[in-house]
């Protein structure tokens, strides 16, 4: 490991942390703080078993940029995240020698947190620890916890030996303070995607117009937390009201952007060139700001993958939409292109930015609370006010859009992940479809969920060892010649096949299964009770409920009911802590989809040992004193009702909740989705 006049070096994690040069990687007081959570760990530990499934000899995790201290000291200026995340999860696989150390210059905390982690006795409280780096080994305990023996030893040996990263050394020579000028010439690193604009941008160095126009499109779309007719705001581009798209190319656009004139520029100036998107109330305070569902150098290869659908030669499932990959695939796709290719991809960034804004959810800015539901499905228009409109007038077909768009995003939370993003895209830029009708819309997303659940969720060979979908599952099973295929191929699927009846241990069961199946149950309610004067013990009340396998319950419930963000935890509602507790209760039966419900993870956190009953009288308190943004499962609700009932029965004292419930639950909700 020691310097070579070469700065740039591809390491193995064996290389960086189970080497034999003792060397030390000093995170500098100017970095932030460990701010990895559980969905950027998952995420890592979801990649790296993704490729070694996928029979990848290297699977490369990013970048390591380092300044050399002397004395084998090395102070990390860049990918100090990725770099505590690696040591944390080869301290929670346990028994890895690691000669190589990690510290925290000046930050007593972090340094104590990372020397007991394994302690849980002297693990620390806030106060004299790191907080993040506690919970955030935690998060990778908790995720290998999920493999069996074999498959965590599988893990093990690839991570050590197959992962990499691409480490650049800045030598002892070269004066740090330079260094940060060249990387951060605006205040911040240069950036791949900037990098990949100018590029783009050199091909088009004939013709000043579209150069200007091209960076006009980048900019005004690199803004992921407004409206794209917010930041360009051009009638001749979105109509009178600024709620369409007009324009049928490039050129077109190239007519809505003042011509400037440009000098020769380099790929550095380039980059930092101010070209704001033209409008005239660029000055006017933004309104309609909200949290967008992606990133921008994600989103780009979002659209270069859905340009590239038409090529007939191009392998959807051999491209990757990691951010990591970014360079690469776009140098593959515009390698050898013509003027012509790049401004199309400048037409079709400008309209999926307007697609994405306007016809796909997005997150208002704060938290979920129980009485306001956060997600948003609204165009942008400028009539008589500017303001955002829901997007359907019918209230019935707006909330099903909502939900079942949401429902998609809580699952595919990681950007890297959103294939359905690509199939939304595609479906609205294909020239059959007629974006104003909703209805239609609809319908493509729930053909869309109902093929992940049969074509992918309900395929054994396109899953993994631990029953989540392989990386290329859904572009096989979806995409078909370029296009979205949504015909279902698996007429007769096999849930207990695949996820298990209770009979054997189950591998795992993904979380699209049971946010599908809240939009399910949700869908049901709207059809068959929503808007109507339902009484209790009603025939279809009773009928509602009686597919439910529990009791009546208020429907506000439902009314209330979004998919939260928060509930990513997977709670067994008998816990395994007292599996010994109850006689007909065994690993198998506990560990089926049954006993399973997304909860909040603070809720899961606080309440996992608890056992039904005790479940039940804290989630459904009246008192409004818990949290019910953490406990908005509906598959959830009917199961603590069905424990509520059977609380008022004396001859079920101490056997609420036993293994017969736990399999007439799971009958029913196999049922609502649609299997049985």
């Amino acid at each position: 490991m020691a310097n070579k006049n070469f700065p740039l070096q591809e390491k193995s994690i064996n290389d960086i942390y189970c080497g034999t040069d003792n060397v030390t990687y000093e995170i500098p007081i100017y970095q932030r703080n460990y701010a990895w959570g559980k969905d950027e760990i998952e995420t890592m530990i979801n990649d790296v078993c993704n490729a070694r499934e996928a029979g990848s000899p290297v699977y490369h995790i990013g970048t390591l940029v380092t300044f050399d201290k002397e004395d084998k000291v090395y102070e990390v200026i860049d990918g100090q995240q990725r770099l505590t995340t690696i040591y944390l999860i080869l301290r929670a696989l346990g028994g890895i020698e690691m000669n190589n150390k990690l510290t925290y210059k000046a930050r007593k905390k972090s340094d104590y947190s990372l020397k007991h982690l394994s302690d849980n006795s002297d693990r620390g409280d806030g106060e004299e620890s790191d907080v993040a780096i506690n919970k955030g080994y935690e998060f990778a305990l908790a995720a290998l916890n999920e493999m069996d023996d074999e498959q965590r030893d599988a893990f093990e040996d690839y991570f050590i030996s197959n992962v990499h990263l691409i480490w650049y050394h800045v030598p002892q020579d070269i004066d740090l303070n330079h260094y940060f000028e060249v990387m951060n010439s605006r205040g911040e690193q240069l950036e791949m995607h900037e990098i990949v604009k100018a590029e783009m941008m050199e091909k088009l160095r004939d013709d000043e117009q579209e150069m200007e126009t091209f960076a006009t499109i980048w900019e005004s779309c690199s803004e992921m937390n407004v409206y794209i007719q917010q930041k360009w705001g051009e009638k001749k581009l979105f109509g009178n009201d600024l709620s369409k798209f007009k324009c049928k190319s490039f050129d077109d656009i190239k007519k809505c952007v003042e011509t400037k004139e440009r000098k020769q520029l380099s790929i550095e100036e380039l980059t930092k060139s101010d070209t704001s998107a033209y409008n005239e109330d660029n000055d006017k305070k933004l309104e309609g700001i909200f949290q967008p569902i992606i990133d921008f150098p994600n989103f780009l290869l979002i659209v270069l993958k859905l340009m590239r659908l038409e090529e007939e030669d191009f392998e959807p499932a051999e491209f990757n939409l990691d951010d990591k990959f970014l360079i690469k695939e776009f140098n593959a796709a515009f390698n050898k292109a013509d003027v012509e290719k790049v401004k199309k991809f400048g037409f079709m960034l400008l309209k999926a930015k307007y697609f994405l804004d306007n016809y796909i959810v997005h997150h208002l800015l704060e938290e979920d609370q129980a009485d306001r539901k956060p997600w948003r499905l609204q165009y942008w228009q400028n009539k008589e006010d500017v303001y955002p409109k829901n997007l359907e007038d019918n209230d019935a077909l707006q909330d099903h859009l909502v939900h079942i768009l949401s429902m998609f995003e809580v699952t595919f939370t990681p950007r890297q992940r959103k294939n359905y993003l690509l199939y939304c895209l595609w479906y609205l830029f294909d020239e059959d479809t007629d974006i104003d009708d909703h209805l239609a819309y609809l319908k493509f997303l729930e053909g869309l969920a109902e093929k992940y659940l049969r074509d992918v969720y309900m395929q054994p060979d396109s899953l993994n060892e631990r029953n989540l979908p392989k990386p290329k599952a859904f572009d096989e099973a979806v995409l078909e010649d370029g296009e979205v295929n949504l015909d279902i191929d698996n007429d007769s699927p096999d849930f207990y096949g695949v996820f298990g009846d209770g009979t054997v241990k189950s591998k795992g069961i993904p979380l699209f299964v049971f946010n599908y199946l809240d939009y399910r149950i949700w869908a049901k309610y709207a059809k068959e009770l929503r808007g109507k004067e339902a009484k209790k013990g009603s025939t279809a009340k009773t009928a509602f409920f009686n597919d439910l396998g529990c009791p009546e319950f208020n429907q506000k419930t439902f009314v209330q009911f979004y998919f939260s963000r928060t509930r990513r935890s997977l709670e067994h509602f008998f816990p395994q802590a007292n599996i010994d507790k109850q006689e007909d209760m065994d690993e198998k039966i506990i560990n089926c989809f049954g006993n399973f419900a997304m909860i909040g993870s603070a809720a899961n956190s606080s309440g996992s040992n608890w056992m039904p009953k005790s479940k039940v009288d804290y989630y459904l308190d009246k008192s409004d004193k818990i949290d019910k943004v953490s406990v908005m499962s509906l598959k959830f609700y009917a199961m603590m009702y069905r424990c509520k009932a059977n609380k008022n029965d004396e001859d079920r004292e101490g056997f609420e909740w036993n293994s017969e419930d736990i399999k007439e639950h799971q009958e029913k909700m196999i049922k609502i989705l649609g299997l049985l």
